[in-house]
């Protein structure tokens, strides 16, 4: 069996956001990935090497005043080194974040994270799931309770801590590993074909 290597590139300000990585990285293990978690804050060379080797990158960032936390961006600048070698080009990439408001503009964080992602040729892998939580027999225990298609998304009231952040919202993001780890192992039997 091909076992994919997904990473998980990821800032978190407060501890909620490393919750989130973890779910990924359980759901990416599950489908049956080597799984690197790596903090973008303390990026070591050895770590930009794993990135380099990685089929996928996942990219996760709580959301701050309407876009990726600053040191998330720090990292995004310093990535383009790989962007003129198109180090990544044909990666897969995905993405997951996190605010204090059920929008937050959340989707505005994803959508960095797929301009990134397009500008190193990478393929964006979304989240393929139906809303949640949209109808009168839904449940905020639904999966993408926040109806996000871009990527996972979660909401965590801005006075709790990490363990706070919604249940539901890290099986959502379980369910973005495991298809970030599906979908790698498609293109890797593809290339092998």
């Amino acid at each position: 069996m091909t076992t994919p290597v997904v990473s998980i590139a990821y800032h978190s300000g407060y501890g909620h956001t490393t919750v989130l990585a973890e779910a990924v990285r359980a759901g990416a293990v599950e489908a049956g990935a080597e799984v690197h978690l790596i903090n973008v804050d303390e990026i070591t060379d050895e770590q930009w090497a794993l990135l380099d080797g990685s089929d996928a990158i996942v990219f996760g960032s709580p959301t701050y005043m309407g876009t990726a936390s600053g040191a998330f961006h720090v990292f995004a600048e310093a990535s383009s080194k790989r962007w003129f070698g198109q180090d990544w080009k044909d990666k897969l990439a995905a993405g997951f974040t996190n605010s204090g408001s059920k929008s937050g503009d959340k989707l505005h964080t994803l959508q960095f994270f797929q301009i990134l992602a397009g500008q190193h040729g990478m393929h964006w892998v979304n989240l393929g799931l139906h809303p949640g939580w949209n109808n009168s027999e839904g449940s905020e225990h639904d999966l993408n309770r926040l109806g996000v298609f871009a990527g996972a998304a979660a909401q965590t009231n801005v006075d709790e801590g990490p363990d706070a952040v919604h249940k539901a919202d890290i099986q959502t993001a379980e369910h973005l590993g495991r298809r970030v780890t599906e979908t790698a192992r498609v293109f890797l039997l593809g290339r092998a074909a």
